[in-house]
């Protein structure tokens, strides 16, 4: 077996420790009734920690061999970054589970961490050559960096959903249960994403087109879903195929647009079908799962994710990042949106900490900004690099 091959297996073996983990912390938290059942709910916890570390120690194996496979640090393009933020997520949660013994953290955390990983397997997993801008020791310093500040930014999300799932009667119409429902509504969406990649991947469509860059340089590119919005300057030349209804200006890719509009559609149609079927919200079915955690507790391991943290991601998409920008392209900002929205994230978890500090946002008001804060990073990650055309693009 190759190290390539080896590197799937282990991956697959994570993905399916963390599917068992989530449904044995769910297990925990069901056999934790005032039954005297507490010894049978600890049993439960311990079984999900262990079989969680086998599935992160299988993930760390994963990119060790995909490593050694390459010769780079494995976070080079959508697919390896993003299975890197997942195990990142996984390693920061099995930290602060033993510092806090929270079983509803793994209830929420393993199933972020799931999703990250089914949502980076929709990318090509082919190992290619770095493009010359990526051959450098700070890919691993900057890269990994940033994303382990990311991940540890993620649990604060974690803590303020829980916090809110507790804090939120899903019985009394509020804007908060609107917004919250929201929030799950979007983790839906990322579902509609993995259903339409495999239901046209295993179609094995394909609509090849002509376009023209901003640069004025004609490319040829490949829809494997059909195209809704077209490339600048497109030109369809594949027969059969849907035709573009709108077509985009050359600051936008209308590839990764066109699937962002099919995973908006078709997770849009699962939610709606879960919501006839089940006559219930997302928050109805999550609410009783969280009505014993200590809301104090939450806001603490909150906050303190955002502590340790923020000062990781300031260090790896800041400090690093102008670094390598200024060997790489001779400048150390030049406004690309990735470097801006990075700005944006920073901004956003500084004024997260002048508001904790100094104004007393406790509670549900910093729940709040913990998740508003994933959202900005999960944009980053997903739309900016997806949609967005910049120096970044090839991640």
């Amino acid at each position: 077996m190759s190290l390539i091959d080896l590197s799937g297996n282990l991956l697959f073996i994570a993905f399916l420790a963390y599917l068992i983990g989530t449904l044995l912390f769910g297990g925990a938290i069901k056999s934790n009734k005032p039954d005297g059942a507490a010894k049978r709910a600890d049993r439960w916890g311990k079984i999900a920690i262990i079989v969680t570390i086998i599935g992160f120690l299988a993930q760390l194996g994963y990119f060790i061999t995909r490593w050694m496979y390459t010769g780079h640090a494995p976070v080079s393009n959508m697919f390896e970054f993003t299975t890197a933020f997942g195990m990142f997520i996984v390693g920061a949660f099995i930290l602060i589970y033993y510092m806090y013994r929270l079983t509803a953290l793994g209830l929420v955390a393993l199933p972020i961490a799931l999703l990250i990983i089914a949502y980076a397997a929709m990318f090509p997993r082919d190992v290619t050559p770095l493009v010359p801008s990526l051959q450098s020791y700070w890919l691993t310093i900057h890269v990994i960096t940033a994303a382990l500040g990311q991940s540890i930014l993620a649990i604060s999300a974690v803590a303020g959903l829980i916090y809110l799932l507790k804090a939120v009667d899903p019985k009394v119409k509020t804007k908060g249960r609107f917004w919250l429902e929201a929030v799950l509504y979007f983790a839906v969406l990322v579902i509609g994403f993995i259903v339409v990649t495999v239901i046209f991947r295993s179609m094995g469509y394909e609509a090849v087109f002509n376009y023209v860059d901003k640069n004025g340089a004609q490319h040829e590119i490949i829809y494997n879903v059909p195209a809704v919005f077209g490339m600048n300057e497109y030109v369809l030349l594949t027969d059969d195929v849907m035709e573009p209804i709108a077509e985009m200006p050359p600051v936008i890719n209308a590839k990764k647009l066109t699937v962002v509009f099919w995973s908006f559609i078709v997770g849009s149609i699962i939610y709606l079908l879960f919501r006839l079927i089940s006559r219930r919200r997302i928050l109805d079915l999550l609410h009783p799962l969280v009505r014993k955690v200590n809301l104090n507790l939450l806001d603490e391991i909150g906050y303190r994710s955002v502590l340790i943290g923020f000062p990781v991601f300031s260090l790896g998409a800041l400090v690093f990042a102008m670094i390598w920008a200024q060997e790489a392209w001779g400048r150390f900002w030049g406004w690309d949106p990735k470097e801006v929205w990075a700005l944006i994230t920073w901004l956003f978890y500084a004024a997260f900490l002048h508001l904790r500090l100094s104004k007393g946002w406790e509670g549900k008001k910093s729940a709040w900004l913990a998740l508003i804060g994933f959202a900005i990073i999960l944009f980053n990650l997903i739309v900016v690099n997806l949609v967005i055309a910049g120096l970044h693009s090839y991640a």
